[in-house]
């Protein structure tokens, strides 16, 4: 008789194995980036809305009706800064009337109107 004893697992026990550990992975990956996608618009709102009442401020204390975004961050500014999270930029002139603001950053953007 043959009293060997059987150690590990065969080729098909492994190869079933990377086939489900892949497609999990072929699940999670896109709700990762769609999750990941949401967080960076919500980030990027958020900073556009910041600029939007610094602008107010801004109209408010100067009595003019135009600012540059630029004029607006730094750490002697109306607001002290904004996180990038896509590399994005805050660029263009608001005015008092506020009805849009945009921010282009990289696979994401994101607007708010007034």
């Amino acid at each position: 008789m043959n009293n060997k004893s059987k150690k590990g697992f065969t080729l098909v026990e492994i190869m079933i194995v990377v086939v489900i550990i892949g497609l999990l992975a072929a699940m999670a990956i896109p709700a990762f980036q769609k999750v990941r996608e949401t967080s960076q618009k919500k980030t990027m709102v958020n900073n556009l809305r910041q600029l939007a009442s610094g602008a107010d401020q801004y109209f408010l204390e100067n009595g003019v009706t135009t600012v540059s975004s630029a004029s607006l961050v730094g750490s002697d500014q109306y607001v002290k800064s904004v996180d990038q999270v896509a590399d994005e930029t805050y660029t263009g002139t608001i005015t008092t009337d506020l009805t849009q603001l945009e921010a282009t950053g990289t696979d994401v953007s994101a607007t708010i109107s007034f």
